[in-house]
């Protein structure tokens, strides 16, 4: 008889511990409760193998704080949204941000519930799409109040195929979205979203690989106590133009531009103080000459007095003028400004 393989050794005391009526319970250690999971350490795997591959490409995640900016943008467009939605449907409407995810888009396909209609949008900008879909709640709410109703429970959702009117009203609705979110890029960078077609099956609304990483906002939209809901879905990859300025941190209302630093850093630079060289003369000394130099060696400038002296600032020239005396001390009147001002505030920035 063949001894009995590890797992079934492992099994036939898992059995043993469970039976009640064979003697006193025994607890598990962890290394034996992995091993009976099949969670012992596996041989380590080559990057050629399947199991290493699924776990590389399913551990390409994007994380949502590499974009802090884009926080910024969707909750300006919400705002927005809620007065075009008012003009719109000629009622009183509130949209409010529900939560902004990070998923593949595949996965973002799997939880559109249907019927639902899907926009499809193109960033002309950025030559780059994005979907925009609207669930049959919020379909339905728009249909009543721009036709007249005024309904207080939500209309049972049948399955049934859209008609022309609603999927022209939707068509609308989604260009009022789209507006808005080109307003709310404004700041950042300036985009137009143009909207293309209208699809109600998701799997003809793909605009990028369905592995590829997306950017799912959820939008509620309360209309007469009746609930729905819009998701507007920006693939990664559409982003990478502005990716730039998503990674900034936000400071004031003008997205990363703070008047009050500015202010403060300009009168600083007024007040601060700079060091001023009066030049006489410059000459040309050869080294062996300068290397023959003692003390009291005198140096002939071979200038006049009416000779312009150079005012500057280590090696950047500011203004040009003539020597003289004022009160005893001896002066520099300026009569040439050389409009070196602006190089001299660039090297200060530079450091």
């Amino acid at each position: 008889m063949s001894n009995p393989t590890d797992h079934d050794t492992d099994i036939s005391g898992f059995d043993s511990v469970l039976d009640g009526g064979a003697g006193e319970a025994k607890a598990l250690s962890q290394e034996e409760i992995d091993r009976l999971l099949d969670f012992a350490a596996a041989p380590a795997e080559t990057p050629g193998q399947p199991g290493a591959i699924e776990r590389l490409v399913s551990s390409t995640t994007v994380n949502k704080d590499r974009l802090p900016m884009l926080d910024v943008v969707f909750d300006r467009m919400v705002r927005l949204l809620n007065t075009s939605l008012r003009q719109f449907s000629s009622t009183s409407v509130e949209a409010s941000l529900l939560r902004i995810d990070w998923l593949r888009y595949n996965e973002f396909l799997d939880t559109i519930e249907l019927p639902a209609l899907v926009g499809v949008a193109r960033a002309e900008q950025w030559d780059n799409q994005l979907v925009v879909s609207v669930d049959s709640a919020l379909i339905y709410c728009m249909m009543d109040v721009l036709l007249g109703g005024r309904r207080s429970r939500a209309r049972r959702i049948d399955g049934r195929s859209y008609t022309s009117i609603e999927r022209k009203i939707t068509e609308r609705l989604v260009k009022v979205i789209l507006q808005d979110l080109s307003q709310s890029f404004d700041p950042i960078a300036q985009v137009d979203f143009t909207f293309d077609r209208l699809e109600t099956n998701p799997q003809f609304a793909t605009i990028t690989r369905a592995t590829n990483a997306v950017i799912r906002v959820r939008i509620a939209v309360e209309v007469e106590r009746r609930v729905g809901h819009a998701e507007v879905v920006i693939p990664y990859a559409t982003l990478e133009p502005v990716r730039g300025k998503l990674v900034q941190t936000f400071m004031g209302e003008k997205f990363g531009h703070d008047t009050v630093w500015e202010s403060h850093l300009k009168a600083e630079l007024m007040r601060a103080k700079l060091d001023l060289v009066a030049v006489l003369q410059q000459t040309q000394v050869p080294l062996g000459e300068v290397l023959n130099w003692e003390k009291g060696t005198s140096l002939k400038l071979r200038i006049d007095p009416d000779a312009p002296v150079m005012l500057q600032s280590k090696t950047t020239p500011l203004f040009a003028g003539h020597m003289g005396q004022r009160n005893g001390n001896i002066s520099v009147k300026i009569d040439t400004d050389l409009e070196t001002k602006q190089e001299l505030i660039d090297g200060l920035f530079s450091h």
